[in-house]
């Protein structure tokens, strides 16, 4: 990689040093300025060489796969312009022809069964998550087929591709209903199931007579049901006294069996076939397994199976034949089939063709952007189908992370990420990079920032899965539920501990840095490590459990209680009262740079106003990004461009002191 000038000279950022020092001379009024749909507050002019070493990092693309169509082809989500949009691509390494072109980004998208180039997808504005519907051709002009002011989501076809289920809620709604329409005829909609919370259809049965039906409670719990379409009643599968975590689904083509994740007997996901009459699981997945199952697909034949283990943050691909009995055992073994050889990474799409003989894998690595292969079974054969543009990056320079755990107040081992510099002179700057969720897990992905952050400003980014994190079981993820919220800022109380002890970082540059829940604990670092940080960045964060809960969207909030805790639990709203950042704003001495979505519907923008306005009312150090025209966080290129700009200019202030 050819280094410039401006990087730093040692541990300090050349470039950026005497602009943090003319920063720090100004005064505490604001001064706010517009640049597109930007408002800007405190955040100064970028110049034009951090600009340019930014951008062949914000050029990089990625792939990432959408679904198959009937001809062979497949739909992939990629960006050309400002936003990802749907393109199709035929064969391997062939053109990506854009099939939409919105000023918004595409959102998902799935072929009609039988037919060769009709597809539907979805689509909000600004990132308010009010997701529409639409049915579109490789040429023509798309079809709506949503009703306006409601999110639609979960859309799945019937194996004749004639009905499509999905589900539907209105704004202020806690309750999804389930709907279907006739393809292609949108007055034909109907609901024909009235939920109950976050449900959703997961996998009409093949006979067309009956729908899959799943409802989200918490990361930990879900429920399953069979609803009969000609009487509209639904019946629980496999009704449970204890809490079990389901996820996918799709039917055997008998369609007397389910596949899909259950927790249920074991601490991790693991892939089993429940049958529909009898409620009997089998485990199809090895029984010993200790991580999570995570992505999975059968064949439309019947014959392969095709699934994922996500190992401690990097993905595993097993291919097996299939028992379509799906009796007492539910594989035949995997000696005679052959496996994909591929490269290390974390697995986004897995999905079999229409025609049963090629397996469509999504992956992403470290050091390299996400991409879509084709495994033959038949053959053993691995295509590459698309070559993601590096934006003008050596991928050969780019740093994979190390995995490293620490110990945290009461002992528990807490893994994280470390992505370091080639070369470190003397101590580096760090970024705490923590993750949202709060079930989210931090995996070792592409990530064009932490590469900047490594070749361009000399920094470490340490990146946590706290506890409360996804991916190591269902105990683990339960260790920072309701009033146990604390203890998860503690890890990060640790990790300082930890980065005090390492000869090459520097304790007193540490910036903590996190988006969504992420946020949060930014913000609650920010108020009980103060003396031990140099800087925060805030991105779309909650700042007080009590409003938030106020002001998040309907179809949200109970599922927020079950996580979070119950603000209307007169202890529990006393304990928001203690943990809330709102309310410790006086312990928050050092700069913080918040960013903020104007239509976000999960974290409302009014979370970061308070606490901007909170952190000025004592003299605090705060810049501000509001962007009108995004939501939970930004996808339009110029405002990632402009976030990323404002950032490099936030860590070299808080970097040179």
């Amino acid at each position: 990689m050819i280094r410039r000038g401006f990087l730093l000279s040692g541990a300090a950022l050349a470039l950026l040093t005497p602009f943090a020092e003319a920063l720090a001379a100004t005064a505490q009024p604001v001064e706010k300025r517009q640049v597109g749909t930007l408002t800007l507050e405190n955040v100064p002019q970028t110049p034009p060489a951090v600009r340019e070493a930014l951008r062949r990092y914000q050029n990089a693309r990625s792939a990432g796969f959408a679904s198959w169509l009937d001809d062979g082809s497949m739909l992939i989500a990629t960006r050309f312009g400002q936003t990802s949009q749907l393109h199709r691509v035929a064969r391997p390494g062939g053109d990506r022809t854009q099939l939409t072109f919105f000023d918004e980004p595409v959102g998902g998208a799935e072929g009609v069964p039988g037919s060769k180039d009709r597809f539907i997808f979805t689509k909000d504005t600004g990132g308010d998550e009010y997701y529409q519907g639409y049915l579109a051709g490789l040429s023509g002009p798309e079809v709506v087929f949503t009703e306006p002011g409601t999110r639609n989501e979960s859309m799945v076809f019937s194996k004749d591709g004639k009905t499509l289920a999905w589900a539907r809620v209105g704004k202020g709604d806690p309750d999804y209903d389930i709907v279907t329409m006739t393809v292609g005829d949108p007055t034909s909609r109907k609901t024909v199931f009235e939920g109950k919370g976050a449900i959703a259809p997961i996998a009409i049965a093949p006979d067309g007579n009956s729908i899959l039906l799943g409802r989200y409670v918490s990361a930990v719990s879900g429920k399953l049901y069979l609803l009969d379409l000609a009487s509209g009643q639904a019946r629980e599968l496999n009704p449970s006294k204890t809490d079990i975590s389901y996820g996918g689904g799709q039917f055997t083509p008998d369609g007397r069996s389910v596949l899909l994740l259950s927790d249920q007997g074991s601490d991790f996901k693991r892939l089993v076939s429940l049958d529909v009459a009898t409620g009997k699981s089998v485990i199809v997945s090895p029984p010993d397994l200790k991580w999570d199952v995570e992505e999975f697909d059968l064949s439309s034949d019947g014959n392969l199976l095709a699934y994922s283990v996500n190992e401690g943050g990097r993905s595993r691909v097993t291919v097996q034949r299939f028992d379509k009995q799906a009796s007492s055992r539910a594989l035949e073994g995997g000696d005679n089939v052959p496996q994909p050889n591929l490269p290390v990474g974390i697995i986004g799409a897995l999905k079999f063709s229409p025609d049963s003989r090629s397996l469509a894998i999504g992956l992403n690595a470290a050091t390299s952007p996400a991409d879509v292969y084709v495994f033959d079974p038949g053959n053993g054969t691995l295509a590459r189908w698309t070559w993601s543009e590096a934006g003008g990056l050596d991928l050969a320079a780019l740093r994979e992370p190390d995995l490293v755990s620490f110990r945290s107040f009461d002992g528990l081992s807490v893994p994280a990420w470390v992505y370091k510099p080639a070369r470190i002179t003397g101590k580096a700057p760090v970024i705490i990079d923590i993750h949202g969720g709060p079930e989210g897990q931090d995996r070792p992905g592409f990530s064009t920032r932490r590469q900047y952050w490594a070749a361009e400003l000399g920094a470490v980014t340490i990146a946590p899965n706290v506890r409360g994190s996804d991916g190591y079981g269902k105990r683990y993820i339960q260790l920072d539920n309701g009033p146990l919220r604390q203890d998860s800022v503690k890890d990060i109380g640790a990790l300082l501990d930890w980065i005090a002890t390492q000869p090459d970082l520097d304790k007193d540059r540490v910036v903590v840095y996190g988006g969504s829940y992420g946020g949060f604990m930014v913000l609650a670092s920010l108020a009980a490590y103060s003396d031990r940080l140099a800087g925060a960045i805030d991105i779309v964060g909650i700042s007080n459990f009590k409003t938030f809960l106020a002001n998040t969207e309907g179809y949200r909030r109970d599922l927020r209680r079950a996580e979070y805790g119950d603000e209307r639990d007169p202890e529990m709203a006393k304990a928001f009262d203690r943990i809330s950042p709102l309310n410790l704003t006086s312990k928050m001495k050092k700069p913080l740079f918040v960013i903020q979505g104007r239509n976000d519907p999960r974290v409302p923008w009014t979370e970061a106003e308070q606490m901007v306005s909170a952190l000025r009312s004592q003299g605090g150090d705060v810049w501000y990004m509001l962007a009108g025209d995004e939501g939970h966080g930004f996808r339009k290129k110029q405002n990632v461009d402009a976030q990323r700009e404002a950032e490099t200019l936030f860590l070299g202030k808080v970097f040179a002191k």
